[in-house]
């Protein structure tokens, strides 16, 4: 037991370390490329995040732990936002784009809604997996368009570092980061979960919780020093667009891998998903800024569900 805590220690400090060269590197490149931080937030630095996800749900979707592999995903998006968020608003307020409140945050609480009419009958088949992936393509795709069309490029490029001496170097931070925050991830989740079973946690639980906040510790990551940094587009595209990744991305990868059967994920889970999805879009538009009030409320809401959850 003495060891795996040795390991958890150890994962989180690689995880504060990769999330600070993956910002540095993919705000280099961000402003080398003529994107703004909010874009590259919503997508490389989001989607990079989310690779732990990725990996986690398609390990177990190829070991039939279908509960694991869909309460990664439910458990990562409630994380993100009432941890994540919660968290980064304490240590300093996020102001809010435009565009997240408009476009992006609308279309995360769409995807939640489409997710639970898909997983009615608790499963995902290839062709579910297919549309998914279709979404995180188009996704993308209108990401890069609408920075191209930008009035200077938004963002807070004040505040973003400058360009490195060369994008090799800008690329070694980014994939280096990146690598290190996958790594820091799975010793995180591996350790974690020996040590939930030798309680006789569920395998549900474990997804929903253990799992989801190993594999969403790069989000934590990178949107602390994103925000401690001064770039709050980063900060928290970085969530929103994970959020978005997860849905699309992750259960559109695996569902297309092998059809997804999780019957131990509960409704109250679904549903808390989608209240603090719904929570989100009031708490970014008040005054374009998510307080520090704001993100301890979000903190308290998780500890409540967190209480209604483990004696399943």
């Amino acid at each position: 037991m003495i060891v795996n805590f040795t390991y958890i220690v150890l994962a989180l400090g690689l995880l504060f370390i990769g999330a600070e060269g993956l910002v540095r590197g993919s705000s280099s490149l961000a402003l080398r490329a003529g994107l703004s931080p909010l874009t590259v937030g919503l997508t490389i630095v989001a989607f990079g995040t989310s690779s732990p996800e990725l990996v986690v749900s398609l390990k177990a979707t190829l070991s039939q732990q279908g509960d694991i592999s869909v309460g990664n995903v439910v458990g990562s998006n409630i994380f993100n936002i009432a941890i994540i968020l919660g968290i980064t608003a304490l240590l300093c307020p996020i102001p809010v784009h435009r565009k997240i409140i408009k476009i992006d945050a609308p279309i995360a609480l769409g995807l939640t809604c489409l997710l639970l009419v898909l997983l009615l009958n608790d499963s995902l088949g290839r062709l579910e997996g297919l549309l998914l992936f279709a979404g995180i393509v188009a996704y993308t795709v209108m990401n890069v368009v609408f920075a191209n069309k930008e009035p200077g490029n938004g963002g807070d490029g004040d505040a973003a570092p400058g360009i490195s001496r060369h994008w090799i170097l800008d690329t070694t931070f980014m994939l280096g980061g990146l690598g290190i925050l996958i790594l820091g991830s799975r010793l995180l989740v591996d350790h974690s979960v020996i040590l939930a079973k030798g309680f006789g946690v569920s395998e549900a639980v474990i997804g929903l919780t253990i799992v989801a906040a190993g594999t969403s510790m790069p989000e934590l990551a990178t949107s602390v020093v994103a925000a401690l940094r001064k770039q709050p587009d980063i900060a928290i595209g970085n969530v929103v667009g994970s959020n978005v990744f997860n849905i699309l991305g992750i259960l559109g990868v695996t569902s297309l891998v092998s059809p997804l059967y999780a019957p131990g994920i509960a409704w109250t889970d679904y549903a808390a998903m989608l209240a603090f999805t719904v929570l989100l879009i009031p708490l970014l538009y008040t005054g374009r800024m998510l307080h520090r009030l704001e993100g301890l409320a979000l903190l308290a809401l998780y500890a409540g569900y967190l209480f209604l959850l483990w004696p399943e």
